[in-house]
């Protein structure tokens, strides 16, 4: 099994790497690489929650007898444990491979970047549907464009703490 997934591994990042060369001259390739997985993942966080919010939820309060959830704040936390999952399995095993992190420390930073996740998750989509009155799933568009942002700050400097990688575009003269 451990096999499989190391030779998966290696060909999503010879498939990612491929697409990398016309890009190697402006970004190292682990930025292009967090974009490619963490666009990824956000396309994975964006069709489930419209699934959830649509088909689970049908738009309805999610009551559980103690507490009422909006059906935006629910489909949301029923969303997250999958994407923790993922985001944080091809952060370690594709995007940051330098990192010289033990795997447990790198879980518990990861787990402290995705609490700020959190918070601004459910900051912006309270914001964005319930004050500005925006669709539900485009909310939660622009809710991820924004967290991306800053997930990769706190991913690159914090949570997988990377060397600068030296890419050949980055000898010329």
């Amino acid at each position: 099994m451990i096999q499989l997934f190391t030779k998966l591994r290696q060909l999503i990042i010879q498939i990612i790497d491929w697409f990398y060369f016309p890009f190697l001259r402006f970004i190292p390739v682990e930025t292009f690489r967090y974009g490619v997985t963490g666009g990824a993942n956000a396309v994975l966080d964006i069709l489930l929650y419209y699934v959830c919010y649509h088909y689970v939820l049908y738009m309805q309060n999610l009551d559980l007898g103690f507490i009422v959830i909006s059906p935006h704040i629910a489909a949301f936390l029923m969303v997250f444990p999958i994407t923790f999952s993922t985001g944080f399995l091809m952060a370690k095993y594709i995007t940051f491979i330098t990192s010289k992190l033990r795997g447990r420390k790198q879980l518990f930073r990861y787990s402290l970047s995705v609490a700020g996740s959190l918070f601004l998750n459910y900051v912006f989509l309270k914001l964005f549907v319930e004050v500005a009155e925006i669709y539900a799933t485009y909310a939660k568009v622009l809710t991820t464009i924004i967290v991306v942002i800053y997930s990769y700050i706190v991913q690159r400097h914090f949570s997988f703490k990377t060397a600068r990688i030296l890419v050949i575009g980055d000898l010329r003269n």
